[in-house]
């Protein structure tokens, strides 16, 4: 075994155990990657699962700063030796990753590496990522690998490991999915099954009413109040079941709670640094509460999946009797124009018909390679 700090079967178990202890994807990569570092005792360490698009779904790193991370710029495509370990699936050790004929360069503000130790992470005959560890803490004669044969055995364990923890978890995240997916069909049957019934109910109370009201107008005046009675009925099941599908958690935590939540959740779950503040923010009438969570979630889920960010920064402010809402990316960026114009709204026009429907204003911040910010401000009740 390598004679690193934390060698021998203690080490081993250990970082088994607590890969074992997450449930969440996010936790799961953070931990597989500060065991492979701690364990061969290495400068830095890296795990990337892939996406379908030559790039990255997620690209987890340990031993780089906060900082350091953020000046590198966006994830890394699938090209080089990341790509050789994902496509051809085998292990790769070298002694300098520069010298590799495969090597492209790096990023200015990428770390200097020389001794690299890769492995892919199989799930069966697929590939789910790609363990990365590069300057072993060792002394290196002259042109040769910090990395032994018996680390590549050892990390080779560990990988099988993380793609079972790893599994385990996408698992436990798409039983979660499928619940809340479930509970969305069970409202949505219930929805249709009883106001599609008010509402054929009342169309056929106002056709007869229409056919009345030359001969028996008397009748006719009855037929339109029972309309009116099945469009109040119709009405309170709407209203209902829009109570029942606002998000619990907004009723008793309220705003800034339920969003301080989703961020971190976000932030496990992502690569890219998601944080929240919340300045002087005083409680809003729950409508325009709801529409702010909505229009966050929105802009979330466009800057986590679209941009390629790094950082997303998300505030909610007061302002005046009113409250502004604030999602700011540092990502690609795009000309809202060019959006517009071809057709795509990347649920800007949900965003804004929320924000309307509030008596709030919506405003669109971006440019290529600028990143984006969106502003939401809505009144006070």
């Amino acid at each position: 075994m390598s004679q690193g700090p934390r060698s021998g079967l203690a080490a081993v178990s250990s970082a088994l155990l607590a890969m074992s202890r997450h449930l969440e994807v996010r936790d799961v990569l953070k931990t597989i990657v500060a065991s492979a570092r701690e364990l061969l005792d290495a400068q830095y360490a890296a795990l990337g699962v892939p996406d379908d698009h030559g790039g990255f779904a997620q690209f987890v790193v340990d031993g780089v700063s906060d900082a350091q991370w953020k000046a590198i710029g966006p994830l890394p495509r699938q090209h080089g030796i990341l790509a050789a370990m994902l496509h051809e699936a085998t292990p790769e050790r070298l002694a300098d990753v520069r010298k590799d004929p495969r090597f492209e360069g790096w990023p200015s503000a990428h770390p200097d590496m020389v001794d690299f130790l890769g492995l892919p992470i199989r799930d069966g005959d697929e590939v789910i990522g790609a363990l990365f560890l590069a300057n072993k803490n060792c002394p290196k004669p002259e042109g040769s690998c910090g990395f032994t044969e018996e680390d590549e055995e050892l990390l080779s364990i560990l990988a099988q490991h993380a793609a079972i923890a790893l599994t385990n978890a996408r698992l436990y995240e798409r039983s979660r999915e499928l619940t809340i997916a479930e509970e969305r069909s069970r409202l949505a049957h219930e929805l249709h099954d009883a106001v599609s019934q008010k509402l054929f109910s009342l169309r056929l109370t106002a056709q007869a009413a229409a056919a009345l009201v030359d001969r028996d107008p008397t009748r006719a005046k009855d037929e339109m109040q029972q309309v009116a009675m099945l469009a109040a009925e119709a009405t309170d099941e709407l209203r209902a079941a829009v109570v029942e599908l606002r998000p619990a958690a907004l009723d008793e935590d309220g705003l800034t709670a339920t969003l301080r939540t989703h961020v971190q959740v976000l932030d496990r779950a992502h690569t890219a640094r998601v944080t929240f503040a919340a300045r002087s923010f005083r409680a809003l009438p729950a409508a325009q509460e709801e529409a702010m969570l909505r229009v966050a979630q929105e802009a979330l889920h466009n800057a986590l999946r679209h941009s390629g960010a790094a950082h997303v920064d998300v505030t909610v402010d007061r302002r005046g009797s009113g409250a502004v809402l604030r999602v700011t990316d540092d990502g690609s960026g795009f000309d809202p124009q060019s959006i517009r114009r071809a057709g795509r709204h990347l649920g800007l026009v949900s965003m804004r018909d929320r924000t309307s429907g509030v008596g709030g204003t919506l405003t669109v911040e971006s440019a290529p390679g600028k990143g984006t910010t969106i502003e939401m401000e809505v009144p006070g009740g």
